[in-house]
């Protein structure tokens, strides 16, 4: 056997002990069976993924365009919060 040292923020240690309490396990066996599934699927067994920022979607950005356009143009309308407020909820 090997024992393998990790670093965890204390509040994320905490969080996962009571985790692992409630299933009837402890930090130790949390990481074998995470260990055991690793191994027998040959990949991490959760999604990882670092999703897109939608502020650089292509729709988003043909909106920054056209706004962009029409604010050079001049065509621009002033509304005020209350005005967006109330537009938002028709």
């Amino acid at each position: 056997m090997t024992t393998i040292s990790i670093r965890l923020d204390d509040d994320d240690k905490k969080e996962l002990e009571k985790m692992c309490a409630d299933m009837g396990m402890n930090i130790s066996t949390f990481y074998m069976i995470y260990t055991k599934k690793a191994l027998r699927d040959r990949c991490i067994p959760f999604e990882v993924a670092a999703p897109a920022d939608p502020f650089y979607s292509s729709a988003n950005q043909k909106q920054i365009k056209k706004a962009d356009k029409q604010l050079r143009s001049g065509q621009v309308v002033e509304k005020s919060m209350d005005e967006l407020e109330r537009l938002e909820h028709e």
